[in-house]
């Protein structure tokens, strides 16, 4: 049973979804995808130093920047690289499941319809990503000609927009472009950031074609931007807003996860009590009122009103890179009961209605 405040009831004769909320029936809206491997099947299998490192694990895998992400309810489609016809892109991502940061790179590499593999790392041992000085995912193994790795979620949408918009120059010259630069925290840690990431690099006749008019760019970089440095942070706080949504996220993360009977309890219930008390944290951190919901209606309220009445998407007829940033972040709530209440107390509904069928529609 899941633990949701409101479920997917089915019409007769494959008439769709409707939502129900008490008494009252919304029309269709979302397809809730079936739940696939969850990171916690990586973190069940977490090693000697016992029931710390899964709690340890599961919390590293969940979310944004503060190593805390949420348990998302989607279907990761495999798409395999070896498919792919000789000489086009081949394409491996690194990836947490449950990862908002992930999540982009997916909406984005589905909605172009480019085929590539999953490899799920460890949130633990991250042996599947040992190969790399970088340690964060998500990680893209891209190869065009020859292996290249691309590290941090906008610069892969970026580098590889501009790869499929222009072949002037290689994938690897493309990637230079985006060059890492160390820089302090506000708390005197020593963080890796890239320049331009959220620059796709055209010459002017490209940039006039994707970009008719200067505002179309500076408004998908701005809302880009805003999805990374305010949208994610909302989301652990939101999924662990109370001790029983933490225990919520918790359930869905061992049911789906390989957990032995023990250490299933203990990841359960001693990581619902810590997750729910670094949302607490996290709250004080980034100044959320009282009520993080109130924080995240206003969020995606106003990305609603950015995008207008006049527009299917931000990007027009089609979806651009911020509304598939900003479709990427939510989704990792589906199937939570934060993510139901934002269905409900918010205009949200139409727009992701309509990024579910689109990338259905193009994505491989």
């Amino acid at each position: 049973e899941r633990p949701l405040s409101a479920r997917p009831q089915r019409k007769m004769a494959g008439a769709g979804r409707v939502w129900r909320v008490g008494a009252v029936l919304l029309p269709p809206a979302w397809r809730l995808r079936a739940p696939g491997r969850a990171f916690g099947a990586a973190a069940g299998r977490g090693g000697s130093n016992g029931g710390g490192r899964l709690v340890l694990g599961a919390a590293f895998a969940l979310g944004g920047s503060a190593g805390l992400c949420l348990a998302a309810r989607q279907r990761l489609r495999e798409h395999s690289a070896a498919e792919l016809p000789a000489g086009s892109l081949q394409l491996t991502l690194y990836q947490y499941k449950t990862c908002p940061f992930c999540s982009k790179v997916r909406a984005f590499l589905d909605y172009h319809g480019l085929p590539y593999k999953i490899v799920e790392v460890n949130p633990i041992m991250r042996k599947e990503i040992k190969f790399s000085s970088y340690r964060k995912v998500p990680i893209l193994l891209a190869n065009a000609g020859s292996p290249l790795q691309l590290n941090d979620s906008s610069v892969i949408i970026s580098a590889i927009k501009t790869y499929l918009i222009s072949r002037r120059n290689s994938l690897e010259e493309i990637v230079s472009f985006y060059p890492p630069v160390k820089t302090m925290t506000e708390q005197g840690k020593e963080v890796l950031e890239y320049e331009n990431k959220y620059w796709l690099m055209l010459d002017e006749k490209e940039t006039k074609r994707v970009y008719p008019v200067k505002e179309v760019r500076v408004e998908e970089m701005k809302w880009r931007k805003w999805a990374d440095d305010w949208l994610v942070h909302l989301i652990s706080p939101n999924v662990y807003r109370t001790p029983k949504e933490a225990l919520a996220s918790f359930d869905y993360i061992v049911r789906e996860g390989k957990f032995g009977t023990l250490e299933g309890l203990f990841a359960k219930y001693v990581g619902a009590v810590a997750m729910f008390f670094v949302s607490k944290r996290l709250k004080k951190r980034h100044q959320l009122r009282d009520d993080v919901r109130e924080d995240l209606y206003q969020a995606v309220n106003e990305w609603v009103k950015a995008v207008g009445k006049n527009r299917l998407f931000m990007g027009g007829n089609q979806p651009n890179l911020a509304d598939l940033a900003v479709y990427g972040v939510l989704r990792v709530m589906e199937g939570l009961e934060a993510f139901d209440d934002m269905m409900v107390h918010t205009n949200i509904q139409p727009w992701y209605q309509r990024m579910e069928e689109v990338i259905q529609k193009t994505g491989v």
